[in-house]
């Protein structure tokens, strides 16, 4: 950990002088000032030198662009510090929740992170297979949240930045919900589960609904600006809301449904998969069925695909627009608290920002798969878990996110409508 610190220490120094170099042009005494500083001060100060470079010359914004990322430490159980020694990671191993593969990772020798002449290089098959059933997992939690965008999207084509902070709330409603049942007497799991999910769901789906009421319908007749404008200030007050209610603390809960398998075994690292990782990858496939059903073979369905093709024209053919549009939001907001109830089992800490990092990769996987299919949210979700995790097991996890957007530019260079896309036809 210590030796992490010193080369991320480092590595902002180097970053410091590459964004001063490339802004030296406008002022070389302030740059040199303005280094000194950045090397005593670290990040925060390194992150104004190159914004101030940035306006300055075109290489800074790439600078800024290899920093600029915001870490999701309750999505990232690589965020942990593992100890050294053979007897501190059993001790910490039994201090671990059974989440996947933190106990593998925890009681592995240090060559599993990859390190020169490891014992990393007799492993590749058992390490590479944990990375991907934990990658598949995490994918399956961003396809879940992508449902609810590509719903929403495709029937009013807005953008709903509050979808990520409705999965947050989803989340902590099935925190209140299951302390709530655990102080009645109610411990068993499955009816617990059961109780819990449909709480976090129907509130959730009231939150959806009181959006689309307060946020978006009084502006759906407006330029396109005026609802993104409101989608992202209720977005900040259901933050904020949160904040204040709950605390900015993080919110730490046992794992329910312990244990699982072991898949394999090679040289001494462990290939797990948890029951947790296999209900999360079962309930995402349920869901992307059903709601592939819905909206391909129901009324509700045909109403929705008529709102997307003409919203006008759906009305004058005598249908509910107003009507179609809320109840979808209501769905949406249903799927991020199935969504955030899924999270909390999963990682088992959740915090008032947990949406907003979520809610971004999930509309990055939406667009990566194709706005407007529902099979395509999943898909995406699992590119981008899969993208996440591969990338900080074999390199820096610290780049894991401009590893996904830049895979995401390179695909929609070439796939401008996503993987699984239609183009939009326009009859004149």
């Amino acid at each position: 950990v210590r030796d992490f610190e010193v080369a991320r220490s480092h590595a902002s120094y180097i970053i410091s002088w590459a964004a001063l170099i490339a802004s030296s042009r406008a002022s070389p005494v302030t740059a040199a000032s303005q280094a000194s500083i950045a090397a005593r001060s670290g990040t925060d100060s390194t992150i104004g030198v190159w914004g101030r470079g940035m306006r300055r010359a075109l290489p800074s914004a790439f600078v800024a662009i290899g920093i600029a990322v915001i870490p999701l430490d309750t999505l990232r159980e690589d965020a942990r510090t593992f100890p050294t020694s053979k007897k501190q990671r059993q001790a910490c191993a039994d201090t671990l929740p059974d989440h996947p593969s933190a106990r593998s990772l925890a009681t592995a020798s240090p060559g599993v992170f990859g390190a020169k002449g490891t014992r990393m290089e007799s492993r590749p098959l058992a390490y590479a297979l944990q990375q991907l059933i934990n990658g598949v997992t995490l994918g399956m939690i961003y396809g879940l949240i992508a449902v609810g965008y590509t719903m929403v999207y495709g029937i009013i084509g807005m953008i709903n930045f509050a979808h990520g902070d409705v999965f947050m709330i989803g989340a902590f409603l099935s925190l209140i919900a299951l302390l709530g049942l655990a102080s009645l007497g109610i411990t068993a799991v499955p009816i617990a589960l059961a109780l819990t999910l449909i709480f976090a769901a129907a509130l959730a789906a009231l939150y959806g609904w009181t959006v689309e009421r307060i946020a978006y319908r009084p502006l759906r007749g407006s330029f396109r600006l005026a609802p993104l404008i409101s989608a992202i200030g209720m977005s900040i007050t259901l933050q904020n809301f949160v904040q204040v209610s709950q605390g900015a603390r993080v919110k730490p809960m046992d794992s329910l449904i312990p244990g699982g398998f072991q898949v394999m075994e090679s040289d001494g690292f462990t290939v797990r998969l948890s029951w947790m990782q296999i209900v999360i990858a079962v309930t995402t496939l349920f869901i992307l069925a059903v709601f592939t059903w819905l909206v391909t073979r129901t009324p509700l369905g045909r109403r929705m695909r008529a709102c997307e093709q003409d919203l006008r024209m759906a009305s004058l053919l005598g249908i509910d627009t107003s009507l179609t549009i809320s109840i979808t939001f209501v769905i949406g907001a249903a799927l991020a608290a199935v969504a955030g109830l899924m999270f909390l089992l999963y990682y088992g800490v959740i915090d008032f920002f947990i949406g907003f990092i979520a809610g971004v990769k999930a509309f990055t996987a939406a667009v990566l798969g194709g706005i407007g299919s529902l099979p395509g949210a999943v898909l995406g979700g699992l590119l981008i878990g899969l993208i996440e995790v591969f990338w900080s097991a074999y390199f820096s996890v610290e780049y894991k996110d401009v590893a996904a957007f830049a895979i995401l530019i390179i695909v929609l260079i070439f796939l401008p409508n996503g993987i699984l896309g239609r183009a939009e036809v326009e009859k004149v």
